[in-house]
């Protein structure tokens, strides 16, 4: 029942404020400034805004808003007048603010969130994978691409007839480090890794790569994958949850290449002899000291700098995932370098989504996949204003575009006669000519490429670029929330010039202005009674009539400071001035009255007051209150300005339609 008579409630209520706002029409002026006309909607954008959400709409409240509202349009009506808007620098300064406020426009959080859900997913996994390599241009032709790619099939058959996927890496690879490499003047001999590519998690390959191998199962072989290098072949060999961050020590005993079988069996003893003095009792560290060969990490205790699964050998990290605390060491360890002991100084693992979202978000703005938001953004541009190509006219830059163009020096002359219209978004038609002065500012010296491919690779940037600048020109008509939020800073920089010129740093710079104002204001700055007095600490009682004595005398205090402080010791200390009440314990604590106050103990010493003279209440002097002063010097010229200002430009408030607002 109590639900039923709320929701009853709730709907009156709702029908009652529909039916008042009813009354106002959001584009009826509520207001005129010189003539020039305010709306309801442009008032109440700015009032609710400013106004804690949900508090009810006060008559009075809205009275003093409007003021302060129609103070604030007259400034920005008077920087208008003055040509403020029409500034390079107001320019500058407002389209870096529009910048900044477009960007969430030109995103697709739906795909962002989607893809930071899918990183953080692949975070909490590591793999470890292999692959038969076809290397391929990014832009190469469709022919030389179906050669790579049919390479990629003939070896995917292979594989599935049994042969061994190591033995046609080696074979057939064109990653270099499949195979051996023999000792050269450069390198020492070098053992090939079969294919293997170690351990990996999100981020260490490129997108596609890592999006097939995430999708496989241990021991299973992809299909053909493409990638902007070419075409690979991929196994998975391990899954495995995800080593995160680590820092470790070793003691290592290294294998040359060229190590011969005995060369090899005295490290596998040596390994074996300090393995033997750990689990004795020997200190790790006094162990590296003495006996690892890793002298850069030696110093240091065998600690490595923190590091990921990708920058370790497999063979590393299989032996970390057996270590779970901290001190805990592995046994030997045999890696294609040599022998190892590792200690597990820390690890830490991925944290929730909501600790790891910031980093991820970041990573995918410089990561391929970030474009698949760009992507969303520009086919709902292509459908919503219904995009139109003319791929034929685009052909056309074929045979005028010549290889010149990759020294930088095609002459873009050579594409005059080209002049028919090469797309329409919206209301926007590109020709030919256009996209010809596009080749011509970005043609660099480059490494030479097809021109089909480049040219079909330029329109493509050249096409994205323009339907992002049309969407661009269209946010305000779009979105009355990007066009108010712009008219908010237009104004707001406007105002902020202009007020600092006529009241902010004419308050700070107008010294004579200041003084005037000063002169004529003083009596409101006022100091209240206060003591001129000297606060004396004297270190032992011995000296204490000493003291008195000269300050009788007359004598100034620095000289009774240098005759009383003989030696090394300082016996005497005096804090002079002018004390109002609770600005100073000690002087809150004595009588007003001149002379000498009574001797107090403190852990400083023996305190006594010297009071001189009880000052009457009197103004403060210019300097000694100017950072007030100059603040209602500030307010003092904000208002005249404000006052000729409403002279300048007649306010007329639309009675009747503010009193349908209340």
């Amino acid at each position: 029942m109590k639900s039923l008579n709320f929701k009853i409630i709730l709907t009156l209520f709702i029908f009652l404020s529909i039916h008042a706002y009813s009354q106002v029409n959001s584009r009826d002026v509520l207001l005129t400034i010189g003539g020039k006309g305010v709306t309801v909607n442009e008032f109440m954008a700015i009032y609710q805004k400013n106004n804690i959400k949900g508090e009810s709409m006060d008559k009075k409240s809205l009275d003093e808003y409007l003021e302060l509202f129609i103070n604030f349009k007259l400034k920005v009506r008077e920087a208008e007048d003055l040509g403020l808007d029409t500034l390079t620098s107001f320019r500058t300064e407002l389209n870096g603010y529009r910048d900044q406020l477009a960007k969430p426009y030109f995103t697709d959080e739906a795909t962002v969130d989607r893809l930071i859900n899918e990183a953080y997913e692949r975070s909490l996994t590591d793999l470890r994978g292999s692959h038969i390599f076809f290397r391929l241009a990014a832009d190469a032709l469709p022919a030389d691409t179906l050669l790579a790619f049919q390479k990629a099939v003939k070896v995917k058959e292979r594989l599935k007839n049994g042969e061994s996927f190591e033995k046609l890496a080696v074979e057939l690879s064109e990653d270099p480090s499949a195979k051996d490499r023999e000792a050269n003047q450069q390198h020492p001999y070098i053992k090939g890794n079969r294919g293997d590519l170690g351990y990996f998690t999100v981020f260490d390959m490129v997108y596609p790569f890592e999006s097939a191998a995430y999708n496989l199962k241990v021991g299973e072989v992809s299909e053909p994958i493409r990638t902007e290098y070419g075409f690979h072949v991929i196994k998975l060999t391990a899954r495995k949850p995800a080593m995160g961050k680590v820092t470790v020590a070793h003691i290592f005993i290294s294998i040359a290449k060229n190590a011969t079988a005995q060369d090899s069996a005295r490290a596998k003893a040596r390994i074996d002899s300090i393995f033997t003095k750990l689990q004795s009792g020997s200190i790790f560290e006094d162990l590296v000291k003495t006996y690892s060969d890793d002298k850069g990490s030696a110093a240091k205790g065998g600690v490595l700098p923190k590091f990921g699964v990708n920058r370790m050998v497999p063979e590393f990290i299989d032996a970390i995932t057996l270590l779970n605390l901290p001190g805990d060491y592995s046994t030997p360890i045999l890696t294609p370098y040599g022998w190892h002991i590792i200690k597990l100084v820390d690890k830490k693992g991925p944290g929730k989504l909501e600790e790891e979202k910031m980093e991820i978000k970041q990573r995918l703005v410089k990561d391929v996949r970030g474009n698949q938001s760009k992507e969303v953004v520009l086919e709902r541009i292509k459908k919503e204003y219904q995009l139109t190509e003319n791929k034929d006219a685009l052909k056309e830059f074929y045979t005028v575009v010549t290889d010149s163009i990759f020294l930088g020096k095609w002459d873009v002359k050579l594409a005059k006669n080209l002049t028919k219209n090469l797309f329409k978004i919206g209301n926007l038609t590109i020709r030919q000519q256009d996209f010809t002065e596009y080749l011509g500012s970005k043609q660099r010296k480059k490494e030479k490429e097809n021109i089909e491919s480049y040219i079909n690779k330029m329109y493509k940037d050249f096409l994205n670029e323009n339907m992002v600048k049309w969407e661009n020109s269209m946010l305000e008509q779009k979105y009355p929330e990007f066009k108010a939020l712009m008219n908010e800073y237009r104004d707001g920089i406007l105002l902020f010039d202009l007020t600092d010129q006529k009241v902010w740093s004419k308050a700070v710079k107008d010294t004579t202005g200041l003084k005037e104002f000063y002169e004529k204001n003083k009596r409101n700055y006022m100091w209240g009674t206060r003591l001129d007095a000297s606060i004396c600490t004297v270190k032992k009682a011995k000296d204490l009539q000493k003291v008195k004595n000269f300050l009788k005398s007359g004598l100034d205090e620095a000289s009774i400071l240098k005759e009383v402080n003989t030696d090394s010791l300082k016996v005497l200390s005096i804090e002079s001035g002018k004390f109002s009440r609770k600005e100073n314990r000690i002087i809150d604590t004595i009588a007003w009255t001149p002379g000498f106050s009574k001797e107090m103990s403190t852990d400083s010493g023996i305190v006594f007051v010297m009071v001189k003279n009880v000052l009457k209440p009197e103004p403060k002097a210019l300097n000694e209150a100017r950072g007030l002063i100059t603040a209602d010097y500030q307010n003092y010229l904000e208002t005249a300005w404000i006052s000729s200002l409403r002279s300048k430009y007649p306010v007329n408030v639309n009675k009747e339609v503010l009193a349908k607002i209340k």
